[in-house]
């Protein structure tokens, strides 16, 4: 059962770094622009992260076993229609409905995992739940570069579609069924809704001003309209008797402080992911594949970090961790900054982006230790929610940043390597930042491991 409920986590992992190798094959194949190729990126964590919350709350309401054969279902019918897609907006569309599944699976997969173990079993069951994440980033940028130097890269996506069709025979044999809460109480369908569009429209924005500036009607207006429309989640969520996401707890500074450090290192590890699949395949005429196997280091890098991290939190405490991770993934982003038309790869943006990677490791591990360690049990779940959705959330708001940073190198001629530069100046500043607000708003406790695991 654990086999089979984790293999379907590890889809929607995998999902995330496999898709970045092949951006600029699907680029050139459906001639996509700079901001559609944002969107293949932002569009399925977009609405991962902005329906997972609801997602909970349909598997906590309906039993997580159902809950978890429709998130399969739609994840794996939109893996086949990303793969045949022939243009954006098909493409873009398959990857929200993606995302829309993933976050019908992933929040009734780790409820299975939570209550079908129990004592030492448990335990064990959420070390295997929490090391899909480093195997999938890693497996990703390999599997990416492979499928897409070979059969193509719409293999990538339909590479889901027999594991999907072999998940949705095996769960109902081997996961039994969970009669469904009958506290789970209403679902927040307008919390939902108000959250996820405000995100879209950031993004939109963001992208936006990439094209026409920050001062263009394109980009201010949906700024504005994101802010209108986090308002809006505010406001329902404060009167709602069943909220989506209980604002109170951004008043408890650990799920504060692990909600911020979670939003920054996502956003800066995706972004790598990005920029470096553009660049080295855009600029320095790199394959799928060699760009897979360039980016395996970095991937397990992260790996290390964690490894490294999660035994720093108990020793050094919270505070120092995360700040000295970020001061680390900070000094990895200078060399690419500083990067120029004849600078080695190997020498200056493979070594500097494992750094970095390495540094943001260890602050993944403080932030889910930080917001989940230092909560009473009874507001772990609520906590690991907010994480959780923090994480999708950063991916995409961390490449529609850079991408319009970068919007010169993207769009521009083969050789143009200004755009990437400034986008990992940006990186690099954004770290900086992190590592000195860190210093304050962590708490210096040392978290209590063993709380609830965040989703990857």
């Amino acid at each position: 059962m654990l086999a089979v409920i984790c293999a379907a986590q590890f889809m929607l992992v995998l999902d995330v770094t496999v898709v970045n190798v092949a951006l600029p094959d699907m680029a050139a194949d459906l001639h996509l622009s700079r901001t559609a190729l944002t969107w293949v990126v932002t569009a399925y964590t977009l609405c991962f992260g902005g329906l997972m919350l609801l997602g909970g709350r349909l598997a906590d309401a309906l039993g997580a076993r159902r809950t978890l054969l429709a998130g399969l279902t739609v994840f794996t019918a939109a893996s086949l229609v990303s793969g045949l897609a022939g243009s954006a907006p098909v493409l873009i569309g398959g990857r929200v409905a993606q995302g829309v599944g993933a976050a019908l699976l992933s929040p009734a997969a780790l409820s299975l995992v939570t209550t079908s173990f129990h004592g030492a079993a448990r335990n064990k069951a959420l070390g295997v739940w929490a090391a899909i994440g480093g195997t999938g980033s890693a497996i990703g940028v390999l599997a990416g570069g492979a499928l897409t130097g070979g059969p193509g890269w719409s293999w990538v996506f339909y590479v889901n579609v027999p594991v999907g069709l072999a998940l949705l025979g095996a769960v109902p044999v081997l996961v039994p069924p969970r009669a469904p809460q009958p506290s789970a109480g209403r679902l927040d369908v307008p919390g939902a809704v108000l959250v996820t569009g405000g995100t879209g429209a950031l993004i939109y924005g963001l992208v936006k001003a990439g094209d026409g500036g920050w001062s263009a009607p394109a980009a201010l207006l949906p700024l504005i309209g994101a802010v209108v429309l986090y308002a809006g989640f505010a406001a329902v969520e404060r009167a709602a008797r069943e909220p989506l996401m209980d604002l109170r707890m951004f008043t408890r500074r650990p799920v504060l402080a692990g909600a911020f450090l979670m939003l920054i290192a996502t956003g800066l590890l995706i972004a790598f992911f990005f920029l470096g699949s553009v660049y080295l395949q855009h600029v320095r005429g790199f394959g799928a594949l060699r760009t897979g196997l360039f980016f395996l280091p970095v991937a397990v890098a992260v790996g290390a970090g964690a490894h490294l991290g999660s035994r720093l939190v108990t020793s050094v405490g919270s505070r120092a961790t995360a700040v000295g991770g970020m001061v680390i993934a900070t000094a990895g982003c200078v060399p690419p900054a500083r990067i120029g038309a004849d600078s080695s790869v190997y020498g200056v943006l493979l070594p500097g982006l494992a750094v970095a990677a390495f540094g943001l490791g260890a602050v993944f591990v403080t932030a889910t230790t930080t917001a989940l360690g230092m909560v009473a049990h009874e507001e772990a779940g609520l906590a690991s929610g907010v994480v959780n959705t923090f994480h999708e959330v950063g991916g995409s708001i961390g490449v529609a940043v850079v991408s319009t940073v970068a919007a010169a190198g993207i769009g521009g001629a083969p050789g143009t390597v200004t755009g990437f530069a400034d986008a990992f100046l940006v990186c690099a500043v954004a770290a900086g930042g992190c590592a000195v607000v860190s210093a304050v708003l962590v708490p210096r406790g040392q978290p209590e491991m063993g709380g609830a695991m965040p989703v990857h």
